[in-house]
């Protein structure tokens, strides 16, 4: 069988090196700054580069690796501005988003919310690391109560490329806890149907995870622009 990743034959294939290969990006397996070879991969794989170097191409129309002319593909590395230009954009997504969920949430939202904010709660204080997937499936949650498509697929690959930023940053227990508080905080306004609280509350939020992100990655602030 053809491992031409074009072949309908081989979708499936080309699918699960794409999912790998994501995932060993975003888990810092293959970390920022380092090349992705992709002949080890395919002979990690046991499979031709086809498939491998699809899932290159289109985790780089992710943004979550860069191409260097005749050096190939890299995990790209955080910078100040790359960092502002996300979290610009996750605002005016997340925070339209929203308002949105505090106008269109029913009931089953609420619970699904409180739930998700719950299950992340208890991993924090069992001493486990905030984690986060818990923190996107919340995310997730609020995307669905907004019923916004499109939003939702914009924010997602938005937010792939935070959780790379966010591979190499130290646990901050302080940090985690103000996030779950905001968490709170962004229910309280979408059961309220207040959809300027929740707005705001989500930009709080946001601001809040750019500027650790910018501490820990030691690069400088500027003004967040509005």
């Amino acid at each position: 069988m053809s491992n031409d990743p074009g072949n309908p034959l081989n979708v499936s294939l080309a699918e699960r090196i794409l999912q790998i290969l994501r995932e060993l990006v975003l888990t810092g397996e293959i970390p920022p700054g380092a090349r992705v070879n992709e002949v080890e991969l395919a002979t990690r794989f046991g499979i031709s580069r086809g498939p491998v170097r699809e899932a290159i191409r289109h985790l780089t129309s992710e943004g979550l690796l860069v191409l260097r002319t005749n050096r190939g593909a890299y995990v790209p590395k955080a910078d100040a501005e790359q960092v502002h230009a996300l979290f610009e954009l996750r605002v005016a997504l997340e925070g339209e988003a929203s308002r949105f969920a505090a106008l269109r949430r029913t009931d089953e939202d609420i619970v699904e919310l409180r739930r998700r904010s719950d299950n992340a709660r208890a991993g924090f204080e069992s001493g486990r690391r905030f984690p986060y997937r818990l923190d996107l499936d919340f995310h997730g949650a609020l995307l669905q109560a907004a019923r916004s498509p499109l939003i939702t697929a914009q924010v997602h690959l938005v937010q792939q490329q935070v959780i790379l930023l966010r591979t190499t940053t130290p646990v901050d227990p302080a940090h985690s806890a103000a996030s779950l508080d905001d968490h709170d905080r962004l229910i309280e306004a979408i059961e309220a149907a207040d959809p300027e609280r929740a707005a705001e509350t989500m930009r709080v939020h946001l601001h809040r995870v750019r500027d650790q992100l910018l501490t820990y990655l030691d690069l400088p602030e500027r003004a967040f622009l509005s």
